[in-house]
């Protein structure tokens, strides 16, 4: 079911609401540094989007150097107080 947004005269697209969840996560503690984002998989199943749609979100994360992800091995929670280095992987 899609969620409309807070100001009903902005649109909502269905990746912000996936994206606003895992930033809520990592806000809060429950995704800190190091810990892996669910798989794509999990994320459609958990929000009820398409696969696209749950690439879009973590691909936002990633461009904000929140995240960084490994081809096979998946995404994960940049620590904010590293050293800076960040790794760039191609789409």
């Amino acid at each position: 079911m899609p969620q409309s947004s807070p100001d009903p005269s902005r649109p909502y697209a269905p990746y912000m609401r996936v994206l606003d969840a895992l930033l809520a996560d990592m806000r809060s503690g429950k995704l800190p540094a190091g810990a892996r984002l669910p798989s794509e998989a999990e994320l459609c199943e958990t929000h009820g989007v398409a696969r696209m749609t749950a690439r879009r979100a973590v691909a936002v994360l990633r461009e904000r150097g929140l995240v960084v992800t490994e081809w096979g091995k998946g995404s994960r929670v940049v620590d904010p107080a590293g050293s800076g280095e960040r790794e760039h992987q191609g789409d």
